[in-house]
């Protein structure tokens, strides 16, 4: 826990002892939930040492881990708003096979040099590190993902920078992003929370509540050649698979997944879905802070008591509080279920069943469309009420300082400088094959369909700091995409062209899927930030489902330096 801040180089543990075990271990099917561990930030500086290491499992899946300094797996890395961290990544890749192949991948096999600020050039056994919804500079040794890539037994690569000193309180996450790898590693298991401490200061009602961090992940099938389950309602499905190897959307709520899904690294796989347990105090009130690090699984998240569901108290969503930039108060939306597509964060207050009470954490399912992956109703967690539950490591302070008022105003008052259209699509890569794999496409309106390029010299959108955007996106497509845009949030405005009042920042947002015949795509209109000057520079959006990123759906976006005042011998006087 928090002794496990790394000050020392890395250990003989971290490279030795760690080894003689499962590197990249999992916890027993049916396990009680870990609390994850945790490194927290001292006298305003977190230090953290992580080796990237990656290993075949006993069931012939590569798996994909990060280790600290005393050999946990996956830290939660918490901060405060105005700490320093201080990270030294260590990559121990190793040309490894796996004994039962993995997903497709898309991309060149680049050299890269030795400069690792500034190669622009990748391989399979390179790595980085994205700081997912942070405001920090898209920058070498902050978050950049365009030319950052460190290679294998290199020395360990400095991550240093600041978290800014008004980021919001809430729930980020980490994980590798290199082109054209990012799902494979992601799916073995590569990804971690971060917490900005602080939420109870934006909504004083959260104040003394215990807290609890789930983080939901997914990967290849443990058994892909069992029959589903049939639940004597309809036939199990038949199963077909796209060209990527995943099974297609059912359709029917139910049959075979795409992906297994874990969590907090327990395993519940198809067919039994024998679910990892959850103990917790009768009625006791806790936050829970939930992160999809799924490659491409979609989550709908419900909390069932006696068959009934439960309302969830929703305080903040992709680490932004839903306050309206401070100027709603104590905001509280009770939902019934949550849906987080992949990359998505959510933070909500839940009740704890009563003694003897049948409760389960499930995802429902949900419709990606007829080309999208199958993601069935499943349960992750049964909540077992126990008098003898231990108390959540953590706590949110009892009296906490309300935080200031931002000096900004709220992004929904403000006029945009400009409206973009951008829409997705997708075409097979042999026109005269359907089977052959997907080319998956970003596109923004009036250019041309290309796929990422991550050699291009120019850059497919550039703004002016300080300026905020209105962008449509359109879905051309037959399955669902999540669009997701690195160092800011957005807020969204339209659904398929209908006004909303959601005055809530997200990073992520899904677009459905068109069905083939309708005059008009579905459709996004999001208003976008680019008014914080830590984000001066060039850094991507894409579609957060990994393979469609991987396989070319991404673009990138250069924001300059806001424009310079007049000087006083050219600007116009007033008398």
């Amino acid at each position: 826990m928090c002794a496990a801040i790394g000050v020392a180089t890395f250990s003989d543990h971290a490279r030795g002892e760690s080894r003689s075990a499962e590197p990249c271990a999992r916890p027993a099917v049916g396990s009680v939930v870990p609390e994850p561990p945790e490194l927290e930030s001292r006298n305003g500086v977190l230090k953290v040492q992580l080796t990237y290491r990656n290993f075949v499992d006993a069931a012939g899946f590569v798996r994909y881990c990060y280790i600290d300094a005393e050999g946990q797996e996956a830290p939660v890395l918490r901060l405060r708003a105005g700490d320093q961290l201080n990270l030294d990544l260590k990559n121990e890749l190793k040309a490894v096979l796996p004994a039962r192949p993995g997903i497709g991948m898309r991309a060149a096999h680049m050299h890269v040099t030795s400069n690792p600020c500034a190669s622009g050039e990748m391989d399979a056994l390179s790595t980085n590190l994205h700081f997912h919804g942070l405001t920090v500079p898209p920058a070498c040794h902050e978050d950049d993902v365009l030319k950052t890539f460190i290679p294998p037994d290199a020395k360990p690569f400095e991550y240093r920078f600041q978290i800014p000193a008004d980021e919001a309180p809430g729930m980020y996450w980490y994980h590798p992003h290199v082109h054209g790898f990012t799902s494979l590693q992601v799916l073995g298991g590569a990804s971690g929370a971060i917490i900005v401490e602080g939420l109870e200061r934006a909504n004083t009602l959260l104040a003394g509540l215990p807290e609890r961090t789930f983080i939901i992940r997914d990967e290849d099938l443990l058994h892909p050649d069992a029959p589903p389950v049939n639940s004597g309602n309809v036939p199990p499905p038949i199963v077909l698979h796209d060209a990527e190897g995943d099974v297609l959307n059912t359709g029917t709520g139910g049959g075979k997944p795409a992906k297994d899904l874990s969590i907090n690294f327990i395993p519940v796989p198809y067919p039994e879905y024998k679910p990892a347990v959850i103990r917790i105090k009768p009625l006791e009130r806790q936050l829970w802070r939930v992160l999809n690090a799924s490659a491409i699984t979609y989550l709908n998240l419900q909390i069932i008591a006696n068959g009934s569901p439960q309302s969830l108290g929703v305080v903040a969503l992709d680490g932004i509080p839903i306050n309206e930039n401070g100027m709603a108060g104590n905001r509280i939306l009770w939902e019934s279920h949550i849906l987080l597509p992949p990359a998505g964060r959510v933070e909500f207050i839940m009740k704890g069943p009563r003694a003897g009470a049948q409760a389960k954490l499930i995802t429902r399912s949900f419709d990606t469309g007829p080309a999208g992956e199958n993601d069935p109703t499943r349960p992750l967690a049964a909540i077992l009420a126990d008098a003898g539950a231990p108390e959540p490591r953590r706590e949110l302070a009892a009296a906490p300082a309300p935080l200031p008022r931002p000096q900004i105003a709220w992004l929904g008052n403000v006029k945009p400088a400009v409206q973009r259209k951008l829409y997705f699509s997708e075409k097979p890569q042999d026109p005269a094959n359907p089977a052959s794999p997907t080319i998956f496409y970003i596109t923004v309106d009036g250019q041309t369909p290309a796929p990422f390029d991550p050699a291009a010299p120019n850059p497919n959108i550039t703004v002016r700091s300080g300026d905020v955007e209105d962008w449509i996106i359109e879905n051309r497509t037959r399955e669902v995409h999540a669009f997701h845009i690195h160092q800011t949030h957005f807020m969204l405005l339209q659904w398929n062209g209908i006004p909303l009042d959601e005055p809530f920042l997200r990073d992520t947002i899904n677009v459905a899927y068109w069905d083939g015949k309708s005059r008009y795509y579905p459709s996004v209109k999001v208003r976008i930030d680019f008014r914080d000057p830590n984000i001066v520079g060039t850094f991507l959006y894409h579609c957060h489902l990994l393979e469609h990123e991987d396989g070319g759906m991404m673009g990138t976006i250069r924001v300059l330096p806001p424009n310079p005042p007049p000087s006083a011998a050219t600007a116009g006087h007033s008398y």
